[in-house]
């Protein structure tokens, strides 16, 4: 059964009879990729940084699966770092530049980013963050740039939050030509959207378990000439930056994953999105003139917390989100939709939908009619008359 319907193919056993909308907090383990990792389990499960032979044969298929996912991005394989996720590589990103950059540089910061990125930012480099200007959908705003005053820049592909996508090429290209580093958060784009160019960008990273990949893998990208500077203490790993055993199962389904990601179009999100603006009077899509990800639809609601919409749509068998999780429960919750301009009384009101690429357009219009419904009931809850049919 699709992800889209809430069900993984890969470990049936563990099938939900809810409709899963919620892609880009993670994704169900696919098939292929769960195939690739009983396969290495049980072929490839040797260190492979020990001395014999047996073990140099998964040291040999490490580095073609790293030759892989670098053609995937296209870029050289002696960029690419194999780590826990993004989380780690964002991290990793802000502490080298505050190792490598002057001490009164400034870095330039999307300020529509994940926590990740926004946290690490923060710590290493506090009031010297130069925020990039947004356009009216949330993207940056590449010709209002002053790369003048910038040492390195920092901006995701696509949000995790309303979808948007960010020009990324064109940022990685303009850098280049002011002579500053540019990191670019890929989680969202992998998976999702043509990995090919990436390796343009000098830092990318990426976690699997957002396109069908295991949780706590994914990879870093450097620069072509960044010396090991030994992130983690201990064996020389990862050519030097970073020390410990290379979990090579994860590895391998995680790129199983991306080279078997399907590809999804905007056709059932769109009409969810024009039914539910006909039948729910006030709602809006946030970001909805701008290019966004295919699967991906942030909707401000016309009356009640998301938590009660949330709560209200998974008894009708639905399955979203109030945005990223990694922010959940935080003072605020969103930065994305606050530096949009929201306030927090629509940031409480916001809930994120986001599908899968076998989600069905039945699924589509199942959560379009339970969001009308569910107007309806905390209407009535509230003690107030219903406005709306289905």
């Amino acid at each position: 059964m699709p992800c889209g319907s809430g069900k993984n193919s890969a470990f049936p056993e563990f099938e939900m009879s809810l409709e899963f909308f919620d892609h880009n907090s993670t994704t169900p383990l696919n098939a292929a990729a769960a195939l690739a990792w009983k396969e290495a389990q049980g072929e490839s499960w040797l260190n492979p940084s020990s001395p014999y032979r047996a073990a140099a044969a998964v040291r040999a298929r490490l580095e073609a699966a790293r030759e892989r996912l670098a053609a995937l991005l296209e870029t050289k394989a002696e960029r690419l770092i194999f780590n826990s996720g993004a989380t780690e590589g964002n991290n990793r990103v802000f502490e080298l530049w505050a190792r490598k950059l002057p001490e009164a540089a400034r870095v330039g910061v999307s300020p529509t980013e994940h926590p990740s990125v926004l946290e690490a930012a923060r710590h290493y480099f506090q009031e010297r963050i130069y925020w990039l200007p947004l356009d009216a959908s949330g993207a940056v705003a590449v010709d209002r740039i002053d790369y003048r005053r910038l040492a390195a820049l920092s901006a995701m592909a696509a949000n995790n939050e309303t979808g948007v996508l960010n020009p990324w090429a064109q940022i990685a290209a303009d850098c280049r030509a002011a002579g500053i580093p540019f990191h670019c958060d890929a989680s969202q784009w992998l998976g999702k959207l043509p990995a090919s160019g990436l390796g343009a960008c000098d830092y990318l990273t990426a976690c699997a378990h957002k396109f069908g990949g295991p949780k706590g893998t994914g990879f870093l990208l450097l620069p072509e000439d960044s010396t090991a500077v030994g992130f983690q203490k201990g064996g020389p790993q990862e050519g030097g930056h970073r020390a410990g055993t290379e979990d090579v199962p994860a590895i391998f389904a995680m790129l199983a994953a991306l080279e078997a990601a399907p590809t999804g179009t905007a056709a059932a999100r769109d009409a969810f999105e024009a039914g539910l603006l006909a039948t729910l009077p006030h709602c809006e899509v946030v970001g909805k003139a701008a290019a966004r990800l295919w699967n991906t639809s942030a909707l401000c609601l016309p009356e009640f917390e998301n938590v009660r919409w949330i709560r209200a749509l998974e008894k009708r068998g639905f399955l979203v989100s109030t945005g990223s999780a990694c922010a959940s429960g935080k003072v605020g919750a969103s930065p994305v939709l606050a530096a949009m301009g929201y306030s927090v009384d629509v940031i409480r009101r916001v809930v994120r939908i986001s599908a899968g690429a076998e989600t069905k357009p039945a699924a589509w219009e199942g959560l379009r009619v339970a969001f009308v419904e569910s107007y309806a009931d905390l209407r009535e809850s509230a003690g107030e008359s219903p406005v709306i049919a289905v």
